[in-house]
């Protein structure tokens, strides 16, 4: 799976792993409603692996941004159960909706 997250004061670690920055200043509100932002520049565009991969590069706080967001294979009971659940529940090849885990707001295309 690919990932798009977007931390904010609330989030476990609330460090931006692609700039350094906290992210004590960003209220939940302002964190899904940038989240929505990039979902409806996604999905018109076909919702392909590649155009999600240049967002998440562009703007993850997830240290996975380097590689488009890319989290590699993973299995049950390896990342945090609301995040595996939006997993899950998104078809192959698809982009879920906004999926609220400990660590923020993430969007999240599966590939396998």
């Amino acid at each position: 799976a690919r990932h798009l997250l977007i931390k904010f004061e609330g989030s476990r670690n609330p460090v931006s792993r692609r700039t350094g920055a906290s992210t004590s200043g960003v209220t939940a509100a302002q964190a899904e409603q940038e989240l929505q932002s990039y979902a409806d520049k996604v999905r018109p565009r076909g919702a392909s692996e590649e155009v999600f991969a240049k967002y998440a590069c562009e703007r993850s706080d997830c240290g996975s941004f380097k590689s488009g967001g890319d989290l590699g294979l993973f299995g049950p009971g390896q990342m945090q159960k609301q995040f595996e659940d939006g997993v899950k529940g998104t078809a192959v090849g698809k982009m879920s909706g906004i999926v609220l885990s400990d660590s923020g707001y993430h969007l999240v295309f599966r590939t396998q």
